[in-house]
């Protein structure tokens, strides 16, 4: 009876420490994604901000300005290795109480890479472009290293260097840094009189683009919990002279926004340790114990079975002694 539960225990160990495995190596993979039912809302703030306004056709200076970021998942156009998500940025003039602009995405990435895939209807501002790099958030297991990441303004993937870590709310981050030099973005036409030039009737100028954009990262599941953007959106006349500032502020995540996507990070963090750490490690531990015991019971039944043949061997040759004739 003692083998059987030895063999029992031992065949149940494997077993679980086989499940633990499967766990942690195959299933956790085919679990842990980024969701296509995303809905997020995020706030920036800026101040002292200058920016052109077209309607009243001058400078706005010292002014506040915020930028509210809603991003919903398109579920129906999404798979179980892509996720497409809409991203809605509205930047809103506190001071003057009017709007600035306002710009729309359509990304496609991949659920577990979170590297970008040109499919689904991606577009920039109803743009269609080619996209690559990271777009919303990092891969899971986020690394201490440089990533390519599809930058909105420029319309081209951009460099996002490692730049240490850094505790937000307590919770452990990786800081990575995009810093964008000068560069031409487009080109625009106004009036010549607009930028000082009152010998022309209109003049053609080029758009130029330069920023720093800090992300705090969880890196366990890739999202980024607060940023700082730095923006500087200027016209250039032929000899290279700024002649009209666009927009020239630097954003910051609020506290609240700050304080809900650590809510949120630590619940996932939760969730992913749970799936590939706490519930492989508790049944590889039960495997392991079960194993230990059935190899126990295993071993003390054959050497019962061992004394017990010794012993039937011994009574067996003493039995012998007194036989033989009688004189």
């Amino acid at each position: 009876m003692r083998r059987v539960i030895g063999l029992v225990a031992s065949a149940l160990g494997t077993f679980l420490i086989v499940l633990a495995l499967l766990l942690r190596f195959y299933v956790a993979v085919q679990v842990i994604k980024f969701p296509l039912d995303e809905s997020n809302v995020s706030t920036l703030t800026a101040s002292h901000v200058s920016y052109f306004s077209p309607g009243e056709l001058l400078e706005q200076t010292g002014v506040s300005m915020t930028e509210t970021v809603t991003t919903q998942g398109d579920v129906a156009a999404g798979s179980s290795s892509q996720a497409v998500w809409n991203s809605f940025s509205y930047y809103y003039d506190n001071t003057n109480q009017q709007t600035y602009s306002y710009s729309l995405q359509r990304l496609a990435f991949d659920r577990r890479s979170a590297e970008l895939v040109n499919c689904c209807g991606s577009n920039i501002n109803s743009k269609k472009v080619a996209v690559s790099g990271l777009g919303y958030v990092w891969p899971f297991g986020a690394q201490q290293k440089s990533y390519e990441i599809f930058d909105s303004t420029l319309l081209r993937p951009h460099s996002i260097d490692y730049a240490g870590t850094a505790r937000v709310e307590g919770l452990a981050t990786y800081r990575y840094v995009e810093n964008v030099a000068a560069a031409q973005i487009g080109t625009e036409t106004l009036p010549g009189s607009l930028v000082g030039m009152t010998d022309q009737e209109t003049v053609r100028l080029g758009e130029y683009y330069e920023g720093t954009t800090t992300d705090w990262v969880d890196p366990t599941i890739g999202d980024p919990v607060r940023v700082v953007m730095s923006r500087h959106l200027y016209l250039v006349d032929s000899s290279g002279k700024d002649v009209l500032n666009l927009l020239q502020a630097t954003f910051t995540t609020t506290a609240a926004s700050v304080a809900a996507a650590v809510h949120t990070a630590r619940s996932d963090e939760a969730k992913v340790s749970l799936i590939t750490v706490v519930i492989p490690a508790t049944l590889a531990l039960a495997g392991l114990l079960l194993l230990i015991i059935g190899i126990i019971l295993a071993r003390t039944r054959a050497e019962y079975a061992y004394e017990d043949d010794d012993l039937a061997v011994t009574v067996a040759r003493r039995s012998d002694y007194g036989r033989g004739p009688r004189a």
